[in-house]
């Protein structure tokens, strides 16, 4: 695991989370249908020989004694989950706080998609990662195992927020690889109506979707006394204030629009959470999925 997205001190928080599905769904039998997979499972069922990838963990090694050859348990489980992670890698996602500039919106979503990662294919089940960009996207189709894992860092240490977030035909191959009751993983700022139209679209397609808006501190404090120009990122427009003045109503104008999407999320079936630079980043995941262990029958 790469500790440049997700050092240890994170990865250890996260050892209790289990991310899992809250649909019953025909296709993963809700807790009842059960296919032997290469995941931690409930029950054994049978040994298999050893893989590249397979945990060290699973290995008997009080088989490998008597055979000199290494196996692993194969054990007895409900069908696995497929989780998405949709990362915004637009230029907005590059805004970061005056008083940590180097830490940027996306840094904060590549260290999440990153944990997601760890927790999925520490359960035994698979892990897709779509970046959205410059228009377009880049895809890493989902799968299971330890490499899997290891081709989601390296896709995600390469990207670099610029551009404008893709919509319209772009998006299409989304629907050719993510399947009915999947779990897709948004994350971003949410301020494009594109990714809101996603989000609400892979709902409505029976998706089970999740969206974690990423702010900065600024947008949650809004804490300048002085003049200054304000710059959009992606349009590169500036804008005088004042600081000082400025305050009050961009924290009104801001509160209703968040009320709107948040609003908005709701009504499509999407769960959300916030995380704001400033705060624990397992904070959202745990507030999305600390219950997750019970629903998912573990």
């Amino acid at each position: 695991m790469d500790d440049d997205l997700l050092p240890p001190s994170l990865r250890a928080r996260l050892r209790e989370l289990r991310i899992g599905s809250r649909r019953i769904s025909p296709l993963r039998g809700g807790g009842v249908h059960r296919s032997r997979d290469r995941g931690a499972g409930l029950e054994f069922s049978q040994y298999r020989g050893y893989e590249p990838g397979d945990e060290p963990r699973r290995i008997d090694w009080k088989l490998y004694a008597r055979s000199d050859r290494f196996f692993v348990r194969e054990a007895e489980r409900d069908s696995p989950l497929t989780a998405w992670v949709l990362l915004d890698a637009s230029a907005s996602m590059a805004q970061a706080d005056e008083s940590r500039p180097q830490w940027t919106r996306l840094d904060a979503g590549k260290a999440l998609a990153a944990a997601i990662a760890e927790v999925v294919v520490r359960q035994g089940d698979h892990i897709g990662l779509a970046v959205l960009r410059d228009g377009a996207m880049r895809l890493a189709p989902a799968a299971p195992g330890a490499r899997q894992r290891d081709r989601v860092l390296l896709e995600l240490h390469g990207v670099e927020a610029r551009g404008v977030f893709p919509a319209g035909e772009r998006l299409m191959p989304l629907w050719a690889r993510i399947g009915a009751d999947e779990l897709v993983v948004f994350i971003g700022d949410c301020f494009d109506e594109a990714c809101i139209a996603l989000a609400e679209r892979l709902a409505g397609a029976r998706r089970e979707v999740v969206v974690i808006q990423l702010l900065t501190v600024a947008e949650r404090d809004f804490p300048f006394d002085d003049g200054r120009m304000f710059r959009d990122p992606e349009t590169g427009d500036t804008l005088p204030g004042d600081g000082r003045a400025l305050r009050e109503g961009f924290l009104a104008r801001f509160g209703d629009a968040q009320r709107a999407l948040h609003a908005r999320l709701d009504a499509a079936g999407i769960r959300h959470a916030v995380h704001v630079l400033d705060e624990p980043l397992e904070r959202p995941l745990r507030q999305l999925f600390a219950n997750d262990a019970e629903a998912a029958g573990a």
